[in-house]
C-alpha cells in the first residue's frame, strides 16, 4: 500500500541526494558513524505533517534502509524465516520497485521475537546491492533490476537457538566484509564484490577452547577507524576485540568476557571506543597505536553501568553520546570516560541516535523521537511521534528527509508535506478472497468474504464470524475465534497477514499468504 500524498509541491520536488556524498549507502551511514551531513532534517512531524509518503512493507525485518541513488534497499522475510527478500522503494515516490525472493530456508533456527531473519543492514555500491542473511545465506544483486548475481550459502555457523542473525556486512576496497561470529565457528571474512568468491578469511586468535559455546557469539559489525598508523578494521567479538588492516591481518588484540555484542566499533582522538557485552555492557576507549596483546597495557578507560547493549554511540567533538535500552543518555568526555550528563527518555531504544551538525535525533522503539542539542548541559528541542509502531531499525539519512522504518511500514519524512485524509476504499475489498493460491492455479487453502454491511466470514471455520473496516487502506478483520486477519495491497499484488487469539494488529503476525479477489 503507498498513501498518496497532497503538498503545495509536486512530488517531483522531493529532495534527493544525488550530487550529495556520500549517500547512506550502509549500516549508520557513509561512514559507520550515524552522522548527516544535511542542516535542515526536521524538527517537526506528525501522522500527518511532514510525511512525504507512506508504504507497507510486506514480511518482517529489522534491516535498516540504505540509499543508491533514487532507490531505497532493505531486507524481509516471512514471519517464519522460510523466504527470504530483498526491498527496492523509489525514494522519491515512495513506490515499490523490486521484490525479489533470494532464499528459501527449508528448516530455519528458532529465532528470538526482538530478532527477526532480516536483521543485517544490506550495502550499496556501484549499482550493486548486497544482502546478508547470516548462516541463511549472502547475495549480490543488480541494484537496477534486482537480478541476482551471485550468492554464498556455505557459510555456516550457529546463531544459537531463540537468537538469530544481526551482524551486517560493510565494504572495504573491492570486498564484502562481515563477521561470522557463532557457537560453532568465529572468523572475519572478505568476498569478492565481482563474484563473491573469499579473498581472504581470518580466524579469532584468542583460545575458545574453555569458553563456553553460548559466550562465543557476538553480533557486530566491523568498524573502519583511521588511526595513527592508518585505516584499522575493528572488530568486537565474543571475548575480544580485534583490529585487523585492511588485508584481513590481525593487528592488535583485547581480551574482554562478554559475547552477543551488537553495537558498531568507532574511533577517535587516537582511541578506539567498543561497546563490551549484552547482558552487562560496559564502554571500553583503547589506545589504537597497539600490537599483539595488548590488554593490559592499552585500555585507556572504561564506564561499567548504564551502558548500552544495542546503540552505537555517538562521538562529537570531545563528547561521547549514548543511549541504553531503558531510555538512559549518558554523555561523557572522550579522553577520560568522565560523566558530563545524564538523563531519562521516554521508552525504549534499539535504533543508534543520529547526529547533525547541532541536534541529536533519539528515535524509540515507539517510533517517538527526542531530538536534542548536543553540549555539556542537556537540552531538548523538541519531541514527534508517529502513531504508535515498533521501531527497532536505525533511520537512514536522504538530503533533508529521514527514512523510517517500523513494523510493516516504511516513511519519508520531511518538511513541507501533508498527507491527504484517506480514501474511502471499503468497496476495494468486499468481496470473497482466495487466500493461498498456488501460482499456478489449483484451490485456495480457503475463502474469506468481506461483506458490504461489514461483515465477514471464513469457508474453512464455519462457525467463524467477523467484522471488519479501512484502517490505514487495508482491510482489518476480527474474528469470533479470537484470530485477526488484514488484507493489504503491496505494489501490484494482495496479501492476508493473520494474528493469533490474543494478538492484535501491530504485534508479530502469526502467518502470511497471498489473497487474491474473485
Amino acid at each position: 500500500m503507498r498513501i498518496p500524498i497532497l503538498t503545495i509541491f509536486c512530488l517531483c520536488c522531493v529532495t534527493t541526494s544525488q550530487g550529495r556524498e556520500p549517500e547512506w549507502w550502509q549500516f549508520l551511514g557513509p561512514h559507520g558513524t550515524n552522522r548527516a551531513a544535511s542542516d535542515n532534517l526536521p524538527l517537526k512531524w506528525t501522522d500527518t505533517e511532514g510525511i512525504a509518503w507512506k508504504t507497507a512493507v510486506h514480511g518482517r525485518g529489522w534491516s535498516s534502509p540504505v540509499i543508491d541513488g533514487d532507490r531505497i534497499w532493505m531486507t524481509t522475510s516471512t514471519p517464519d524465516g522460510n523466504q527470504l527478500f530483498a526491498v527496492c522503494v523509489n525514494k522519491v515516490t515512495g513506490k515499490i520497485i523490486h521484490d525479489q525472493k533470494v532464499f528459501d530456508v527449508s528448516n530455519p533456527q528458532k529465532i528470538s521475537t526482538a530478532n527477526t531473519y532480516a536483521t543485517p543492514t544490506p550495502v550499496v555500491k556501484e549499482n550493486r546491492v548486497f544482502i546478508h542473511f547470516g548462516t541463511y545465506g549472502t547475495a549480490c544483486l543488480d541494484s537496477t533490476t534486482a537480478k541476482i548475481l551471485w550468492t554464498r550459502r556455505d557459510l555456516k555457523c550457529d546463531h544459537e537457538t531463540n537468537a538469530g542473525p544481526a551482524s551486517s556486512p560493510t565494504i572495504v576496497g573491492d570486498h564484502l566484509v562481515f563477521h561470522v561470529d557463532g557457537r560453532d565457528v568465529q572468523y572475519i571474512i572478505a568476498l569478492s564484490k565481482t563474484d563473491g568468491k573469499t579473498a581472504w578469511r581470518t580466524e579469532r586468535s584468542f583460545d575458545y577452547s574453555d569458553v563456553p559455546v553460548n559466550q562465543r557469539k557476538a553480533y557486530s559489525t566491523p568498524g573502519l577507524v583511521e588511526t595513527r598508523a592508518g585505516e584499522q578494521m575493528i572488530s568486537a567479538a565474543g571475548q575480544g576485540i580485534y583490529a585487523y588492516d585492511l588485508k584481513g591481518q590481525e593487528i592488535w588484540r583485547v581480551r574482554h568476557k562478554g559475547w552477543s555484542i551488537f553495537p558498531r566499533p568507532i574511533g577517535g582522538k587516537g582511541l578506539v571506543f567498543t561497546i563490551v557485552d549484552r547482558d552487562y555492557p560496559e564502554l571500553w576507549a583503547i589506545r589504537d597505536d597497539g600490537q599483539g596483546d595488548i590488554t593490559d597495557t592499552h585500555v585507556k578507560w572504561k564506564v561499567t553501568r548504564g551502558m548500552p547493549a544495542r546503540c552505537t554511540p555517538l562521538l562529537i567533538n570531545d563528547l561521547l553520546y549514548l543511549v541504553n535500552r531503558e531510555g538512559i543518555m549518558t554523555c561523557l568526555e572522550a579522553e577520560t570516560g568522565d560523566e558530563v550528563w545524564k538523563q531519562r527518555l521516554p521508552g525504549q531504544y534499539s535504533a543508534t541516535p543520529i547526529h547533525t551538525k547541532d541536534r541529536i535525533y533519539l528515535f524509540n522503539e515507539d517510533a517517538h523521537c527526542t531530538i536534542i542539542r548536543p553540549g555539556r548541559k542537556f537540552q531538548k528541542l523538541a519531541e514527534n511521534s508517529l502513531t504508535t509502531q515498533q521501531l527497532m531499525a536505525t533511520p537512514a539519512v536522504d538530503g533533508d528527509a529521514f527514512i523510517v522504518r517500523t513494523a510493516g511500514y516504511l516513511y519519508r519524512i520531511e518538511d513541507g508535506f501533508q498527507r491527504k485524509a484517506e480514501p474511502d476504499s471499503t468497496n476495494e475489498f468486499i468481496g470473497s478472497w482466495d487466500i493461498g493460491r498456488p501460482e499456478s492455479g489449483g484451490k485456495p487453502k480457503f475463502v474469506m468474504t468481506l461483506k458490504a454491511d461489514l461483515s465477514a466470514t471464513k469457508s474453512h471455520v464455519l462457525n467463524a464470524t467477523g467484522h471488519w473496516k479501512i484502517v490505514d487502506g487495508e482491510a482489518r478483520v476480527v474474528w469470533s475465534d479470537g484470530w485477526r486477519d488484514i488484507i493489504r495491497k503491496e505494489g501490484d499484488r494482495y496479501r492476508k497477514i493473520a494474528f493469533g487469539p490474543g494478538s492484535d494488529f501491530d504485534d508479530t503476525a502469526d502467518n502470511t499468504d497471498d489473497a487474491k479477489k474473485r
